[in-house]
């Protein structure tokens, strides 16, 4: 491997993604915004869709950088800070969903899904399944001998 195919191998492995926030942005509190930070990273960006809002570069994502630390200095905790987003923008806008009863019917569709799907495949198996053919009587076998005699002096 040559030198610069390694040295680019090692910037790569050693660089780090760079995070949206500009830095008049950042609040002067270090205390205010690593919570800002917190909150930022469980956001979604509703343009990237799969970033956060930390992440991300697109202005209504820093929008909300910008909400959330307006909220933050107003003196909110992070949970009403929460809320207060997600009354705007719906739930989607968490990267990770809360459990309620709208969420628990995906968590509870999975595997009673696949359970059914396991008993349709068991019923199914049952149908094509041929029973085995029993053993002849006396006198089955009696008839299927005469049968055979008869064929052979044709």
């Amino acid at each position: 491997m040559s030198w610069r195919a390694l040295f680019l191998c090692l910037m790569m492995a050693f660089s780090s993604p760079a995070l949206a926030l500009s830095p008049d942005e950042i609040l002067s509190d270090p205390a205010l915004e690593s919570r800002a930070r917190d909150l930022s990273a469980g956001l979604r960006c509703l343009v990237c869709q799969n970033q956060s809002i930390d992440d991300s570069d697109a202005e209504l994502a820093r929008d909300l950088r910008l909400l959330v630390r307006e909220r933050l200095v107003a003196g909110d905790s992070n949970e009403e800070v929460e809320q207060y987003i997600v009354d705007r923008y719906g739930e989607y806008v968490l990267l990770n969903p809360r459990l309620g009863p709208h969420t628990l019917v995906l968590w509870i569709a999975a595997p009673l899904l696949l359970l059914v799907g396991l008993v349709a495949l068991v019923l199914a198996r049952r149908r094509t399944a041929r029973p085995q053919a029993a053993g002849l009587t006396p006198e089955e076998r009696a008839v299927l001998d005469q049968l055979r005699d008869d064929t052979e002096r044709r």
